[in-house]
Protein backbone atom coordinates (compact mmCIF):
# COMPACT_ATOMS: atom_id res chain seq x y z
CA UNK A 1 0.00 0.00 0.00
CA UNK A 2 2.13 3.13 -1.14
CA UNK A 3 2.70 5.68 1.24
CA UNK A 4 1.80 3.38 4.02
CA UNK A 5 3.76 0.42 4.32
CA UNK A 6 6.84 1.47 5.03
CA UNK A 7 9.75 0.31 7.65
CA UNK A 8 7.73 1.27 10.69
CA UNK A 9 4.16 -0.58 9.23
CA UNK A 10 6.48 -3.46 8.13
CA UNK A 11 8.16 -4.07 11.64
CA UNK A 12 4.68 -4.20 13.16
CA UNK A 13 3.03 -6.36 11.41
CA UNK A 14 6.08 -9.22 11.74
CA UNK A 15 4.97 -9.61 14.98
CA UNK A 16 1.77 -11.12 13.88
CA UNK A 17 3.65 -13.80 12.59
CA UNK A 18 3.97 -13.39 8.86
CA UNK A 19 6.47 -14.91 6.65
CA UNK A 20 7.17 -12.09 4.45
CA UNK A 21 6.35 -8.25 5.07
CA UNK A 22 6.43 -5.79 1.65
CA UNK A 23 8.35 -2.51 1.71
CA UNK A 24 6.11 -0.12 -1.01
CA UNK A 25 5.40 0.59 -3.67
CA UNK A 26 8.07 2.80 -4.23
CA UNK A 27 8.76 4.67 -7.47
CA UNK A 28 12.43 4.10 -8.81
CA UNK A 29 13.15 5.85 -12.17
CA UNK A 30 12.01 9.00 -13.56
CA UNK A 31 8.97 8.02 -15.05
CA UNK A 32 7.30 6.36 -12.20
CA UNK A 33 8.41 9.24 -9.74
CA UNK A 34 6.70 11.90 -11.77
CA UNK A 35 3.62 9.98 -12.01
CA UNK A 36 3.85 9.15 -8.38
CA UNK A 37 4.28 13.12 -8.02
CA UNK A 38 1.14 13.66 -10.24
CA UNK A 39 -1.12 11.26 -7.79
CA UNK A 40 -0.13 12.71 -4.53
CA UNK A 41 -0.75 16.30 -6.45
CA UNK A 42 -4.55 14.93 -6.12
CA UNK A 43 -4.20 13.69 -2.86
CA UNK A 44 -3.46 9.98 -2.95
CA UNK A 45 -0.99 8.50 -0.83
CA UNK A 46 2.34 7.52 -2.52
CA UNK A 47 5.89 7.58 -0.81
CA UNK A 48 7.44 10.56 -2.20
CA UNK A 49 11.33 9.95 -2.90
CA UNK A 50 13.54 11.79 -4.94
CA UNK A 51 15.16 9.81 -7.58
CA UNK A 52 18.55 10.05 -6.12
CA UNK A 53 17.44 9.13 -2.78
CA UNK A 54 15.67 6.03 -3.47
CA UNK A 55 17.97 3.51 -2.44
CA UNK A 56 19.01 5.02 0.45
CA UNK A 57 15.61 5.47 1.35
CA UNK A 58 15.07 1.66 0.96
CA UNK A 59 18.20 0.35 3.12
CA UNK A 60 16.97 2.95 5.75
CA UNK A 61 13.59 1.54 5.57
CA UNK A 62 14.66 -2.39 5.18
CA UNK A 63 17.08 -1.57 8.84
CA UNK A 64 14.24 -0.33 10.21
CA UNK A 65 12.48 -3.77 9.95
CA UNK A 66 15.09 -5.44 10.74
CA UNK A 67 17.51 -4.01 13.42
CA UNK A 68 17.01 -5.56 16.52
CA UNK A 69 14.00 -7.43 15.57
CA UNK A 70 14.21 -11.33 16.25
CA UNK A 71 11.85 -11.66 13.13
CA UNK A 72 13.31 -14.17 10.89
CA UNK A 73 10.74 -13.36 7.97
CA UNK A 74 11.75 -11.71 4.66
CA UNK A 75 11.52 -8.38 3.94
CA UNK A 76 9.99 -7.91 -0.06
CA UNK A 77 10.39 -4.55 -1.72
CA UNK A 78 7.35 -4.07 -4.20
CA UNK A 79 8.77 -1.46 -7.41
CA UNK A 80 7.73 0.47 -9.68
CA UNK A 81 9.77 0.99 -13.27
CA UNK A 82 9.65 0.97 -16.41
CA UNK A 83 12.83 -1.00 -17.53
CA UNK A 84 14.49 -3.77 -15.43
CA UNK A 85 17.82 -1.89 -14.38
CA UNK A 86 16.83 -0.10 -11.39
CA UNK A 87 14.61 -3.18 -9.69
CA UNK A 88 17.85 -5.12 -10.12
CA UNK A 89 19.77 -2.73 -8.47
CA UNK A 90 17.59 -2.51 -5.55
CA UNK A 91 17.89 -6.45 -5.58
CA UNK A 92 21.52 -6.39 -3.89
CA UNK A 93 20.60 -4.29 -1.12
CA UNK A 94 21.74 -5.97 2.14
CA UNK A 95 18.08 -7.62 3.75
CA UNK A 96 16.52 -7.03 0.83
CA UNK A 97 14.91 -11.08 0.64
CA UNK A 98 12.80 -10.36 -2.39
CA UNK A 99 11.49 -7.90 -4.89
CA UNK A 100 8.60 -7.33 -6.43
CA UNK A 101 8.16 -6.23 -10.11
CA UNK A 102 4.98 -4.08 -10.04
CA UNK A 103 2.50 -4.68 -12.42
CA UNK A 104 -0.31 -4.28 -10.25
CA UNK A 105 -1.00 -0.47 -10.25
CA UNK A 106 -3.67 1.18 -12.38
CA UNK A 107 -3.70 4.65 -11.61
CA UNK A 108 -3.52 5.89 -14.76
CA UNK A 109 -0.54 8.26 -13.70
CA UNK A 110 1.43 4.78 -13.50
CA UNK A 111 0.13 3.39 -16.95
CA UNK A 112 0.97 6.23 -18.86
CA UNK A 113 4.41 6.33 -17.75
CA UNK A 114 4.58 2.51 -19.12
CA UNK A 115 4.93 1.10 -15.79
CA UNK A 116 1.98 -0.98 -13.34
CA UNK A 117 -0.55 -2.13 -15.03
CA UNK A 118 0.75 -1.17 -18.62
CA UNK A 119 3.24 -4.27 -18.47
CA UNK A 120 0.59 -6.49 -18.75
CA UNK A 121 -0.33 -5.33 -22.35
CA UNK A 122 2.32 -6.76 -23.80
CA UNK A 123 3.17 -10.34 -22.71
CA UNK A 124 6.56 -10.40 -24.87
CA UNK A 125 7.85 -7.63 -23.17
CA UNK A 126 6.49 -8.85 -19.80
CA UNK A 127 8.70 -12.15 -19.91
CA UNK A 128 11.98 -10.32 -21.24
CA UNK A 129 11.22 -7.46 -18.40
CA UNK A 130 11.12 -10.12 -15.81
CA UNK A 131 13.52 -12.92 -17.47
CA UNK A 132 16.12 -9.60 -17.38
CA UNK A 133 15.37 -9.23 -13.45
CA UNK A 134 15.53 -13.03 -12.53
CA UNK A 135 19.04 -13.56 -14.48
CA UNK A 136 20.97 -10.93 -12.88
CA UNK A 137 18.88 -10.23 -9.40
CA UNK A 138 20.38 -10.58 -5.98
CA UNK A 139 17.54 -11.36 -4.20
CA UNK A 140 14.20 -13.78 -4.97
CA UNK A 141 11.96 -12.34 -7.80
CA UNK A 142 8.14 -11.98 -7.14
CA UNK A 143 5.92 -10.57 -9.90
CA UNK A 144 2.65 -8.66 -8.37
CA UNK A 145 -0.26 -8.80 -11.22
CA UNK A 146 -4.17 -7.44 -11.08
CA UNK A 147 -6.70 -10.13 -12.55
CA UNK A 148 -9.85 -9.49 -14.79
CA UNK A 149 -8.08 -6.80 -16.62
CA UNK A 150 -10.11 -6.03 -19.59
CA UNK A 151 -8.28 -7.60 -22.84
CA UNK A 152 -5.28 -9.06 -20.53
CA UNK A 153 -5.40 -13.09 -20.50
CA UNK A 154 -4.88 -14.34 -17.22
CA UNK A 155 -3.42 -17.74 -17.96
CA UNK A 156 -1.12 -16.68 -20.36
CA UNK A 157 0.03 -13.45 -18.03
CA UNK A 158 0.44 -16.42 -15.07
CA UNK A 159 2.30 -18.68 -18.21
CA UNK A 160 4.84 -15.70 -18.70
CA UNK A 161 5.61 -15.03 -15.26
CA UNK A 162 6.21 -18.88 -14.93
CA UNK A 163 8.24 -18.93 -17.81
CA UNK A 164 10.70 -16.46 -17.17
CA UNK A 165 11.49 -17.65 -13.84
CA UNK A 166 10.28 -16.22 -10.97
CA UNK A 167 9.62 -17.45 -7.51
CA UNK A 168 6.40 -15.85 -6.68
CA UNK A 169 3.46 -15.00 -8.38
CA UNK A 170 1.00 -13.20 -6.22
CA UNK A 171 -2.37 -12.43 -7.34
CA UNK A 172 -4.61 -9.78 -6.86
CA UNK A 173 -7.67 -11.74 -7.19
CA UNK A 174 -10.07 -8.64 -8.28
CA UNK A 175 -13.66 -9.77 -9.71
CA UNK A 176 -15.42 -7.10 -10.68
CA UNK A 177 -18.64 -6.64 -8.99
CA UNK A 178 -18.29 -8.68 -6.29
CA UNK A 179 -16.89 -8.32 -2.76
CA UNK A 180 -15.07 -11.48 -2.53
CA UNK A 181 -11.73 -12.52 -4.74
CA UNK A 182 -11.99 -14.69 -7.89
CA UNK A 183 -11.30 -18.00 -6.31
CA UNK A 184 -12.41 -19.80 -9.57
CA UNK A 185 -9.09 -18.14 -11.24
CA UNK A 186 -6.74 -19.12 -8.40
CA UNK A 187 -7.67 -22.26 -8.78
CA UNK A 188 -7.57 -22.43 -12.54
CA UNK A 189 -4.10 -20.72 -12.48
CA UNK A 190 -2.74 -23.04 -9.63
CA UNK A 191 -3.62 -26.22 -11.73
CA UNK A 192 -1.64 -24.96 -14.43
CA UNK A 193 1.77 -23.75 -13.28
CA UNK A 194 4.28 -24.96 -10.71
CA UNK A 195 5.00 -21.58 -9.62
CA UNK A 196 4.30 -20.15 -5.67
CA UNK A 197 1.30 -18.81 -5.66
CA UNK A 198 0.43 -15.86 -3.66
CA UNK A 199 -3.50 -15.23 -3.37
CA UNK A 200 -4.64 -11.41 -2.59
CA UNK A 201 -8.13 -9.83 -2.17
CA UNK A 202 -10.32 -9.66 -0.16
CA UNK A 203 -9.01 -11.50 2.66
CA UNK A 204 -10.41 -9.26 5.81
CA UNK A 205 -11.23 -12.80 8.58
CA UNK A 206 -10.23 -16.53 9.08
CA UNK A 207 -12.89 -17.63 6.40
CA UNK A 208 -11.79 -15.44 3.59
CA UNK A 209 -8.13 -16.55 4.19
CA UNK A 210 -9.02 -20.40 4.94
CA UNK A 211 -10.90 -20.09 1.73
CA UNK A 212 -7.88 -18.66 -1.11
CA UNK A 213 -5.74 -21.19 0.62
CA UNK A 214 -8.45 -23.60 -0.09
CA UNK A 215 -8.89 -22.31 -3.74
CA UNK A 216 -4.91 -23.33 -4.29
CA UNK A 217 -3.10 -20.63 -3.41
CA UNK A 218 0.59 -21.46 -1.43
CA UNK A 219 0.33 -18.34 0.91
CA UNK A 220 -1.65 -15.13 1.41
CA UNK A 221 -1.13 -11.92 1.44
CA UNK A 222 -3.39 -8.94 3.30
CA UNK A 223 -3.38 -5.16 2.72
CA UNK A 224 -6.92 -3.52 3.29
CA UNK A 225 -7.74 -5.63 6.46
CA UNK A 226 -3.99 -4.82 8.30
CA UNK A 227 -4.28 -1.08 7.46
CA UNK A 228 -4.90 0.22 10.68
CA UNK A 229 -1.58 -1.47 12.02
CA UNK A 230 -3.63 -4.53 13.89
CA UNK A 231 -4.54 -7.93 12.33
CA UNK A 232 -8.48 -9.01 12.51
CA UNK A 233 -7.62 -13.07 12.85
CA UNK A 234 -4.69 -15.11 13.99
CA UNK A 235 -2.43 -16.31 11.25
CA UNK A 236 -2.06 -19.37 12.87
CA UNK A 237 -5.51 -20.84 12.53
CA UNK A 238 -5.45 -20.36 8.71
Amino acid sequence: MAGITNGNFCRKMSSFGFDMVTLGGYNIDKPSIEAGCKIIARGRPEFEVAEENVLSNIKSQVNIVRSQNPWKGKVSVNLRATSPEPIITVSKLDGVDVVEINTHCRQSELVDAGCGQALLQNLTKLGDFIEEVVKNSGSKVSVKVRANVPGVDDFAVAEAVNNAGANYLHIDAMKPGYTCADYNLIRSIKKNTDIFLIGNNSIRDLKSARKMVDAGADGISIARAAIGGELPFDLARV
